[in-house]
């Protein structure tokens, strides 16, 4: 059996906020089992967990592994990552809607270069708010809305209001321009009243990862599945799994992993969500990746942490 643990750092093509703190790179592991690879990338400011802390459940797993004993990894990244490099993965045989283009930045910046992010006119847009003066963010929805009348926006808070803040906000939306609003307040409670209020669509998504209480609502349209947030294979797939019990949409969405993250991400979301564009536009913002062209890990590019044949 060969097992082997890599690190790796790619630039991103421009400065990027992560719950208020900027980050220049991506960092992470890609974890091999035999033929299997994984990808192993706590996402600072959303993970519970550092590298530096994966890193040593990573290798502490690996060593159980070549001693043939069993695993029980207890963070969410390293579950994800031994899980997928572990997995059969089946042919992905049907096409899945294109993913959805990312917008983040200044509202500012935004507002004079927006046909740079929809030139393509999407009929659906991703965009992060709860950031900027809630003025200029309402100006710039406005102006997309505006401009291309068949967008649907869907706006990600990541938890960023108050309920008094969230019920302004969407008090000066029409509702069905939105797809869904995700997270807007840090407890489903909160989100509940907002929407209640405001006949808002809302979704969830971090309140997942932090394993909080939810229920569902009438506004309730999606759950939006981080796995490298989330852990293993077998708690995202209870969480599908319930989501379609409820009849609600499941979105498969990234953390800035690589291009081997990505690529399982697409796997997994042709299988539990086919009919459904995932949130996988992360990969515009990395400046570079680790695959070689035959869509394998370029070794030059890591660092060897472990490795056992």
């Amino acid at each position: 059996m060969t097992l082997a643990l890599y690190r790796y750092q790619l630039p991103f093509t421009q400065p990027l906020t992560f719950h208020g703190k900027v980050e220049v790179a991506r960092e992470g592991l890609l974890v091999r089992v035999d033929d299997g690879w994984g990808e192993i990338a706590p996402l600072p400011g959303f993970s519970r967990e550092s590298l530096a802390e994966a890193q040593a459940e990573a290798i502490a797993s690996l060593e159980q592994l070549a001693a043939g004993q069993e695993i029980a990894p207890q963070l969410p990244s390293v579950q994800f990552g031994l899980d997928c490099a572990r997995r059969c993965w089946p042919a992905q045989t049907t096409p899945l809607p294109e993913p959805y283009p990312l917008i983040q930045g200044s509202p500012q910046e935004l507002l004079k270069h927006w046909k740079n992010w929809l030139h393509t006119t999407p009929s659906k847009a991703k965009l992060k708010v709860a950031r900027y003066p809630m003025r200029d963010e309402l100006a710039l929805i406005r102006l997309l809305c505006d401009r291309i009348p068949t967008l649907k926006l869907v706006l990600d808070a990541n938890q960023g209001w108050t309920r008094e803040e969230a019920w302004a906000f969407c008090g000066h939306l029409d509702p069905n321009r939105i797809e869904y609003l995700e997270d807007p307040c840090a407890n489903f409670a909160d989100i509940a009243f907002v929407a209640n209020r405001t006949g808002m669509p809302v979704a969830i998504d971090e309140l997942l990862a932090q394993g909080k209480p939810w229920e569902p609502i009438p506004q309730l349209r999606a759950l939006v599945l981080k796995p490298t947030l989330l852990g293993s294979l077998a708690h995202c797939e209870a969480l599908v799994a319930r989501a379609r019990e409820l009849r609600l949409k499941v979105i498969v969405s990234s953390c800035f992993e690589s291009g081997l993250g990505l690529n399982q991400l697409f796997h997994l979301a042709g299988e539990w969500a086919p009919d459904q564009a995932p949130g996988l536009d992360t990969r515009r913002w990395l400046a570079a990746d680790l695959l070689d062209a035959t869509g394998k890990p370029d070794l030059s590019l890591l660092e060897p942490l472990f490795h056992r044949d």
